[in-house]
């Protein structure tokens, strides 16, 4: 692509051939015109600063809860890629800067496209039109792959970004905005483009990498503007990289877009496109959480979930009187992540001392309530999130869904169960059921997967099926959760298979394999 089309000076970037040539990968140029990109020798560098809106770092932030440390994953050589280490600083870098800047807080409205069309001018391209944009953003893709990879994000991609969303925003909306916002447009590409490699095991080269830098250039100029195009690219940037993420790097791959989210007061109960955007951004930021094993929740913490002005105690109404299938199925993300949360805040009270006031008595009362929510939830259930069938198979029930915010709902609901009743107060005397044995939702956890073959919810049901799996004690439960993870990574690219190695420590067969 050249980079002087809308009369700006070549940049010096980690990839600089075109899309159609795939020659090996050359190590980062960190000469680059991005700020202070010769001292990215330390992979915190960027991270412990914010930036003002030239992209100066201002203030420390090294106590920011949104900052973790930095690492790394090799599964496919992605990960370690000069050009992407560089890329990924400096996304974070842009999501620091829009959290903090000092423009208005509220989203901008739709004349934000002509104010971005002046955003990219330069005094050299007065003569810019804006029906060029489409023929500039083929000029450096071939028609042949640029199409492959829209159709492999309507038909692969979006739909695991919709599944708790009949509007089918990310399907249906985005790719339309995209046409007119070339920094969403090359999201969308460049995170088909990875899920496309990642499937298909390609490790030489990497066309999703091109495209990725190509996203985060483009979103560079636009620091000022509230948009939530931007704010749609920014959270599929993100979802790329945490499709080959190891577990301790999903935290950082989270922290700016919830810094964005906490900024820009964009909640669960958001209009639009943003409500679409911040409910993908909770699945994922759950799944961190779930993975830290109970020693955290959230990035962005549960009371910012809901609008300005409500408390937890207002949720149940809140997310009853949406009155869709869609939001009860939110409503069920919702009620796990305040598990992680109970379950954080006693573990730090109890194990490291933590006065975070989860005393014995309000621990007993908050769990109480918690418990209380969820069996609501699960008795007020609308049709459309029922199963169809429920066949009893060993060692698993198989229980088929045929809505698809059905399928993770109902799982992350027995996974917020089992997060309950392992800590469950030793005082407390309910009604016999089968909801108070976690083998009995574990067990359904597994089926749903085995019965449910959508792509996003196989890949939301990673955690769950961890948190499930380390109940079981049979060779014949493990072979089978064990064939369904390596089911799950080879049907759709994203790295699952490191939760083997974590489920065979927890039954004590590690190495056996």
């Amino acid at each position: 692509m050249d980079d002087t089309t809308f009369g700006e000076p070549p940049r010096k970037r980690a990839r600089t051939t075109s899309l159609q040539e795939q020659p090996e990968p050359v190590p980062a140029d960190n000469s680059s015109e991005s700020p202070a990109w010769d001292q990215l020798q330390s992979p915190y560098h960027l991270a412990d600063y914010y930036t003002d809106q030239n992209n100066s770092p201002t203030l420390p932030i090294s106590s920011d809860p949104f900052q973790s440390p930095a690492a790394s994953w090799t599964q496919d050589g992605f990960s370690q890629d000069p050009g992407y280490l560089a890329s990924q600083e400096e996304l974070r870098c842009i999501l620091f800067s829009l959290a903090n800047s000092t423009a208005p807080t509220r989203v901008s409205s739709p004349d934000i496209v002509g104010r971005f069309e002046l955003a990219e001018q330069s005094p050299r391209s007065k003569k810019y039109q804006p029906e060029r944009r489409g023929e500039l953003l083929q000029s450096s893709l071939s028609s042949r792959r640029r199409i492959e990879y829209l159709k492999n994000y309507v038909a692969e991609v979006a739909p695991w970004l919709d599944m708790f969303d009949s509007q089918c925003t990310f399907r249906q909306q985005v790719p339309v905005l995209a046409r007119s916002f070339p920094a969403l447009s090359y999201a969308m590409l460049a995170i088909s483009a990875r899920q496309i490699e990642r499937k298909n095991g390609v490790r030489n080269w990497f066309d999703s990498l091109e495209l990725y830098q190509e996203a985060i250039r483009r979103l560079s100029p636009l620091l000022q503007l509230r948009d939530p195009k931007i704010v749609a690219a920014c959270v599929l940037l993100c979802c790329l990289e945490m499709m080959s993420a190891r577990a301790q790097d999903w935290r950082r791959h989270l922290e700016g877009c919830a810094a964005l989210f906490d900024a820009f007061g964009i909640h669960g109960f958001s209009q639009g496109i943003l409500q679409a955007v911040f409910w993908c951004y909770a699945r994922m930021d759950l799944c961190g959480a779930l993975i830290s094993d109970g020693t955290q929740t959230t990035l962005l913490h549960p009371s910012k979930w809901l609008p300005e002005g409500y408390q937890t105690e207002d949720a149940h109404q809140l997310f009853q009187s949406v009155k869709s299938p869609d939001m009860h199925a939110n409503y069920a993300v919702y009620l796990c992540v305040k598990a992680t949360e109970l379950v954080s805040d006693r573990t730090k009270y109890v194990e490291l001392g933590e006065d975070n006031g989860c005393t014995p008595e309000r621990f007993r009362t908050r769990w109480l309530s918690l418990w209380n929510d969820l069996q609501c939830w699960f008795s007020e259930r609308p049709s459309e999130l029922l199963p169809v069938q429920t066949v009893n198979r060993k060692p698993f029930p198989h229980i088929l869904f045929v809505h698809w915010a059905a399928i993770s709902s109902n799982q992350l609901y027995h996974t917020a169960c089992i997060l309950l009743l392992k800590m469950m107060p030793k005082d407390i005397r309910l009604p016999r059921s089968q909801t108070l044995f976690p083998l009995w939702h574990a067990r359904r956890i597994c089926g749903i997967s085995l019965a449910n073959p959508h792509q996003g919810c196989l890949n939301n049901s990673i955690q769950p099926l961890w948190i499930a799996g380390q109940l079981f004690s049979h060779v014949s439960e493990h072979e089978e959760i064990i064939r369904l993870i390596q089911s799950i990574e080879a049907e759709t690219g994203w790295g699952t298979c490191w939760r083997i190695r974590d489920l065979e420590v927890a039954w004590g067969c590690s190495g056996m394999r």
